[in-house]
């Protein structure tokens, strides 16, 4: 029997599996350059990435905190809800969709209605989520924004509406298809009344949206390097049987080709818009 025993050493190696570091939650990959950036440096950054100025998307409510005054507003509307008019069924039916869309966003539609100001002025802002359904418009969605017109009127406010959307919703079919005239026709009577309605088109915008609301602005802006368009680039090259040109569907292209009044960066939107309310609403 040995004379010595060996205590155990307090400054043991730590194991292998302790050994990595915890990065999970700290970096999240940008949408554009690919490149690895700190989650607080990119929301620092307004989720705009430093390296290539890649404006990564944002929720709905993000966009009320961008624009409002001091990030203060009054929510809308918040109980309204799509049921299963036509009892659809896909791959599972739209009831389930819908139950979980609204557990993953804590929504119970892709729209977010809220009034404030902006830069002192009245304004009603909708803004669609794009996380639910792909910010899809439905009977729900097209309510809210005709009762947001409404409001306007009554009010004599701004309206502002943020686009993020892959188009109409198939799951209701032609109820959803309805909501463009319905939208278009309360624009037409918020025109006559002549208070502003400033259009923001971000990645995507795409379908009926762009073919309805979306490009009824007093003002179109959108954000860099959003995706705008109603058919997809491939559609539209199997259908014409073309190449299209770089940066088809892109902001600054239809910028380029007159379809939009600007493309303005997200750090300089508020801004922007402030100075368009100024225009449009100041007494002479």
């Amino acid at each position: 029997m040995a004379w010595f025993r060996r205590k155990q050493n307090p400054q043991a190696p730590t194991p292998n599996e302790q050994r990595t570091v915890k990065t999970e939650g700290l970096f999240a990959k940008c949408d554009g350059c690919g490149q690895s950036l700190f989650i607080k440096e990119l929301e620092d950054n307004l989720h705009v990435c430093p390296k290539c100025n890649h404006h990564n998307r944002i929720s709905a409510v993000d966009r009320l905190h961008l624009i409002f005054d001091d990030e203060a507003w009054v929510e809308w509307d918040a109980n309204l809800a799509s049921n299963d008019p036509l009892n659809f069924f896909d791959k599972k039916s739209y009831a389930e969709r819908l139950q979980a869309m609204q557990e993953s966003t804590g929504l119970l539609d892709a729209l977010i209605t809220g009034e404030g100001q902006v830069g002192g002025y009245p304004t009603i802002i909708c803004s669609i989520e794009l996380a639910f359904v792909g910010g899809s418009i439905g009977s729900v969605v097209g309510e809210k924004i005709s009762r947001a017109i409404e409001r306007a009127l009554d009010k004599r406010a701004a309206l502002l509406i943020f686009s993020a959307s892959g188009g109409m919703r198939m799951q209701e079919g032609v109820m959803s298809l309805m909501q463009m005239a319905k939208i278009s026709a309360g624009l037409a009577r918020l025109d006559e009344q002549g208070l502003p309605f400033i259009s923001v088109l971000t990645d995507p915008t795409t379908g009926g949206v762009t073919a309805s609301f979306a490009m009824l602005g007093d003002l179109n802006i959108a954000e860099p390097g959003a995706q705008i368009g109603f058919a997809g680039p491939r559609v539209i090259e199997q259908t014409i049987r073309q190449k299209l040109p770089e940066g088809f569907q892109r902001s600054e292209f239809l910028l380029e080709h007159g379809m939009l009044d600007a493309v303005v960066e997200r750090k300089d939107l508020k801004k922007f818009i402030i100075s368009a309310l100024d225009f449009m609403l100041k007494k002479p």
